[in-house]
């Protein structure tokens, strides 16, 4: 679905550098100036995995596909994976070490090609099986990080995670064309200021290519004010290019993580608002998130109608953001958390431990017990996340006026501000439940 705008500009890579399958067709969009659309989708029974896979090939957008690991295969439990598929029981995604190599190179057998690849994802903190899995299979792409697919929600130690890590990129890294995603702008999903998720995004970006990584690509997830985001993106396009020089990168957005709207028109609303903010800051693939979610587990023709209303919202033109601005500090901020990291040690990964170690990174709301949990954030009048505390991190906050800490009842209000904030934008435009449907029929 060509789009009339330019297209986004980013670093190549050196010519004689090797790119697989997945950073390709990451490369043939940008070439043909469109923006890459991504579900997330993954199904423990292979003829419906398969029939997701093509169906997302075929959508009427430019695509790759996702293959979704499950809970068991995520924490190691390949044991209990495999008895699942034994006795048919139902599994929260595809178990690919369970499967084996073989069933997975048949299952994406005839799907490559044409601008279309396939990434695995799976948030582990030790995914060593799951990357040998997918090299074996003959895939070439996945994601994560050492911080990132370890706070918030992991029990395992930053320092055991960076070291799982370290070895994992490094067994990636030794198959020419590889790609690897980092989640760190994904961190909380919501309320966590822009500054921090650019900083951890470029950060783990610098880790994976201390431990051999050629083609890497760096997170951000849509937050509360579109200005705000364009300034994020721009930011992050700005401090990759530093730090990656060198590299085949590009930048993946995703659409808003957090409580998704319920009515149909304010949750097709948001869907194409993060598609303009991706095509805006020259972003070149965007994980979409359904309409459906805010409802059911989603179809795969749920997933398909998200893909193709997000390729037909970023095929409009839309103004390009060329210089990123400083209204919101953001570029500023994230410099200064990654100069300090970097400047701690020389390994990337004993920075990151110690950075976390001494509170200089502090992610908000966030209780695993390496992070020491002193920031907070909050949503301002603007309707921008804002610093209320940051603890010991080398940032300044703007505190909430009048208030030394903030109530529960303002967290519960944060998390449901975009929600709210686009259903009345529906409804106002007639376009709640009893106006155009955006989930298919």
């Amino acid at each position: 679905m060509p789009g009339p705008h330019p297209a986004p500009t980013a670093p190549a890579g050196p010519p004689a550098l090797a790119r697989g399958a997945f950073a390709e067709a990451v490369a043939d969009a940008r070439r043909a100036g469109e923006l890459l659309v991504q579900p997330r989708m993954g199904f423990a029974d292979l003829p419906r995995m398969r029939e997701g896979l093509l169906a997302v090939k075929n959508a009427r957008a430019r695509t790759v596909g996702t293959l979704t690991i499950d809970s068991y295969t995520r924490v190691g439990d390949d044991a209990s994976a495999a008895r699942a598929l034994a006795e048919g029981t139902d599994l929260n995604g595809y178990p690919i070490v369970a499967h084996g190599a073989d069933t997975t190179r048949r299952l994406v057998s005839g799907l490559g090609g044409d601008g279309f690849a396939v990434q695995v994802r799976h948030g582990s903190a030790n995914p060593i099986g799951i990357i040998r899995a997918l090299l074996d299979a003959g895939l070439d792409a996945t994601e994560g990080g050492p911080i990132s697919y370890c706070l918030p929600y992991s029990r395992t130690p930053i320092h055991t995670s960076v070291e799982a890590w370290a070895r994992s990129c490094e067994l990636l890294a030794s198959r020419p064309g590889t790609h690897l995603e980092s989640f760190g702008g994904c961190m909380l999903g919501q309320l966590c200021p822009p500054g921090l998720l650019v900083a951890l995004s470029v950060l783990e970006g610098v880790f994976f290519r201390q431990h051999g990584l050629r083609s890497v690509s760096l997170s951000y997830a849509q937050q509360t004010h579109h200005g705000q985001d364009v300034e994020a993106l721009l930011a992050l396009r700005t401090l990759a290019g530093e730090h990656l020089a060198g590299l085949d990168w590009h930048v993946v957005l995703y659409t808003y993580m957090g409580v998704f709207p319920r009515t149909p028109g304010g949750a097709i609303g948001l869907l194409r608002d993060s598609a303009v903010l991706a095509m805006r800051t020259g972003t070149e693939r965007m994980i979409v998130k359904t309409p459906a979610e805010a409802h059911r587990i989603p179809t795969i023709q749920d997933n398909i109608h998200a893909l193709e209303e997000a390729a037909l919202a970023a095929a409009g033109p839309h103004a390009r953001a060329d210089a990123a601005g400083a209204e919101f500090g953001v570029l500023a901020e994230a410099r200064t958390l990654v100069d300090t990291v970097l400047g701690l040690h020389p390994d990337v990964g004993r920075a990151l431990a110690e950075a976390f170690r001494r509170g200089l990174l502090d992610v908000p709301y966030c209780l695993h017990a390496d992070n020491a949990n002193r920031s907070r954030s909050y949503i301002d009048d603007r309707g921008s996340l804002q610093w209320h505390s940051t603890g010991a991190m080398p940032i300044g906050a703007t505190p909430v006026p009048g208030r030394d800490r903030l109530r529960a009842d303002d967290l519960l209000g944060m998390l449901s501000h975009t929600q709210e904030s686009f259903d009345r934008a529906a409804v106002a435009r007639g376009e709640g439940p009893d106006g155009r449907t955006a989930l298919p029929v």
